[in-house]
């Protein structure tokens, strides 16, 4: 089970994300490290999960507001190789192609996360994939409610390799990964590279999540918590 570290960027800090509710994220605390500035949260986390794989939410962005495009490049400097997996919010792919330009070379870095709750249509859900692989889904859902204006969660002819189920009210809540979701949306597409988001707390839990089909697990308040023990490269 590959490990792929999260941070969540609000106006220029760290914050602990908890069940989707942006609005009451608070700046983290950890017990690897001190304070919430994002290039030493990153560097520790991936150094923990031994990865070059990094998940960062712009939650400016996905609350509507201007993109944290110099925090981005910022970190983006100061980890050369990272692959940063990047939600702004993009509502199509002419979004993500223009925050990659705006972070100049560090751009090429990037591997932009199209949210279902953020994709405009199922238009653009095709310009998103079609014949291009380099983009992530992200399929969202809260309450049991999928959060999909643009049809992505039945469409599964249109997703590309990778994919995230994201459960938002299982992020930093402590009450386990939503494996029936998981193994339902993985019936729709076997071949696919599933990613979880939401819920892990332990190793067991990794472990009954690459039982249910995960390849990979988006993780973050499990770290801080110390719930994860380092991975040894």
């Amino acid at each position: 089970m590959n490990l792929i570290p999260v941070i969540d960027l609000m106006q220029g800090q760290v914050v602990r994300a908890v069940r989707g509710n942006r609005q009451a994220y608070r700046p983290i605390e950890s017990r690897l490290c001190h304070g919430s500035d994002p290039v030493t949260v990153a560097k520790i986390l991936c150094e923990h999960c031994a990865t070059r794989q990094l998940y960062v939410a712009d939650l400016d962005a996905l609350l509507g507001r201007p993109s944290q495009t110099a925090v981005l490049r910022t970190l983006l400097q100061a980890m050369p190789g990272l692959e940063l997996w990047l939600d702004a919010g993009f509502a199509n792919a002419g979004a993500a192609d223009a925050l990659r330009l705006e972070l100049g070379d560090a751009g090429s870095q990037v591997v932009p996360v199209f949210g279902s709750e953020s994709l405009a249509s199922r238009e653009e859900l095709e310009r998103c994939f079609g014949g291009n692989d380099e983009g992530v889904l992200s399929l969202d859902r809260r309450d049991g409610q999928h959060l999909d204006a643009a049809g992505c969660w039945n469409a599964p002819a249109l997703w590309p390799g990778r994919v995230i189920v994201m459960t938002l009210e299982r992020v930093g809540a402590g009450a386990g990964p939503d494996l029936e979701t998981l193994a339902e949306v993985r019936r729709q597409s076997p071949s696919t590279f599933f990613v979880g988001a939401g819920g892990i707390r332990n190793q067991s839990d990794l472990e009954a999540a690459g039982e249910a089909g995960a390849r990979a697990w988006l993780v973050a308040s499990a770290l801080h918590d110390g719930g994860l023990p380092r991975v040894r490269g």
